[in-house]
């Protein structure tokens, strides 16, 4: 899953925007960035939060000043836990050419100080968006960890997961039809990149558009996939 090999599956799956949002770290986005506009496609830059409720979280921001302020956030409320390579894995940071620049000795899955809450109000800050994820899965999401949509909730859109199922669902949460709706892939591994994904239309491949489409007419320019 470095950078390059990122952006040479999404070619092969024809996407035009993908995000980098690895685990509480926003520090992928850059070298991803530098890959990706040599072959047309649009990277955004964001990471996937797990907040103190243990509820994960997708944010993303227009480019890479604010997605840099964002990690002195993440570092600032990260709670320390040792990473064990031998269990979790190296979680190094490469450049293009995959040489390793660093390691985080840090475990980056592990839940921030901050709730769901102070996190929107700190990308919302930064001018990014805010989507809190898989919310339809088992664990780690809004439901699984609170049971209920807080009311007034001020996330962008919801993410459904792409593996768990949907029958009732719809049904017994209504209220999600407040949101747009999102389907990522969630990609853990190379493979997995683009088994599901999300159709906008927009005049242009950029951040700008697609916050244009999530606070507009969103019922008629987005489609999960």
């Amino acid at each position: 899953m470095s950078p390059v090999n990122i952006i040479r599956q999404a070619m092969e799956k024809n996407l035009d925007i993908i995000a980098i949002t690895d685990h509480n770290s926003t520090k992928h986005c850059r070298s991803a960035q530098q890959i990706a506009g040599k072959y047309g496609i649009t990277v955004i830059a964001g990471a996937e939060l797990n907040t103190k409720e243990e509820i994960h979280c997708l944010a993303f921001f227009e480019n890479i000043t604010r997605a840099d302020q964002f990690q002195q956030y993440i570092d600032d409320n990260l709670t320390v836990i040792p990473n064990k390579a031998e269990i979790y894995g190296h979680q190094y940071l490469v450049d293009e050419n995959e040489d390793i620049l660093d390691e985080e000795d840090r475990l980056l899955v592990a839940a921030l100080r901050t709730g769901i809450e102070d996190v929107i109000t700190e990308v919302h800050r930064l001018e990014g968006l805010v989507v809190p994820a898989h919310i339809n899965r088992m664990y780690n999401g809004l439901y699984s960890q609170l049971g209920f949509l807080p009311a007034g909730l001020m996330a962008d859109a919801l993410e459904l997961d792409r593996r768990a199922g949907n029958d009732g669902f719809f049904q017994k949460h209504p209220e999600i039809g407040r949101y747009p709706l999102l389907r990522n892939s969630d990609a853990h591994s190379l493979q997995q990149i683009g088994t599901a994904s999300t159709e906008y239309w927009l005049e242009s491949p950029v951040f700008s558009e697609i916050r244009q489409v999530l606070s507009g007419d969103w019922n008629n320019r987005i489609k999960s996939i």
